[in-house]
C-alpha cells in the first residue's frame, strides 16, 4: 500500500497536532499533505469536501470526540474507506477494542512517537498485503 499522500490530524490541542505532524515528518512522511481539525465536527466537515489518506484523530475532544467521529466514519458508505489511527491518553481495553471495531486501525497511547506511527503504518500494510493474499485466493 502507497504511503498516505493526504492526512488529516484531528486533537484539540494545537500541540498536540503540531507534534503528530512533526512525528510523521520524521517518520518519513514529510512529502504528505497534512491538514488539521480541532474536533470531530471538523473533521467530517474536512473529511465530505477533501481527499484523505489516513486520519490521525485523538479520542477525547470537545463537540466531537474520537469515537463519536468513529461510529459516523463507519456508518458513512462515502467515508468508511478512510484509514484511522485513534490516539489516547487513557488506556482502556474495552474501548479500543470498539474503536478497532469500528475500523480503527491501530490506537496509539499518548504521547505518540515517529516510531509509534511508523510501526502502526507498517502494520497497515502488512494488514493490507494479508487481505490482497486473502482475495487471491477467494
Amino acid at each position: 500500500m502507497p504511503a498516505p499522500q493526504h492526512i488529516l490530524i484531528v486533537d484539540d490541542s494545537a500541540t498536540a497536532r503540531m507534534f503528530i505532524e512533526r512525528c510523521l515528518a520524521v517518520a518519513g512522511l514529510g512529502s504528505a499533505t497534512v491538514a488539521t481539525a480541532a474536533n470531530g465536527v471538523e473533521a467530517l466537515a474536512h473529511l465530505r469536501s477533501q481527499p484523505c489518506d489516513l486520519m490521525i484523530s485523538d479520542l477525547i475532544m470537545p463537540d466531537m470526540g474520537g469515537m463519536d467521529l468513529m461510529r459516523r466514519i463507519a456508518a458513512s458508505p462515502r467515508l468508511n474507506q478512510v484509514r484511522v489511527i485513534i490516539v489516547s491518553s487513557a488506556s482502556n481495553p474495552a474501548v479500543e477494542q470498539e474503536l478497532r471495531s469500528l475500523g480503527a486501525l491501530d490506537v496509539l497511547q499518548k504521547p505518540v512517537s515517529p516510531a509509534a506511527i511508523r510501526a502502526a503504518l507498517e502494520n497497515l500494510d502488512d494488514d493490507q498485503d494479508h487481505d490482497d493474499a486473502e482475495d487471491s485466493w477467494g
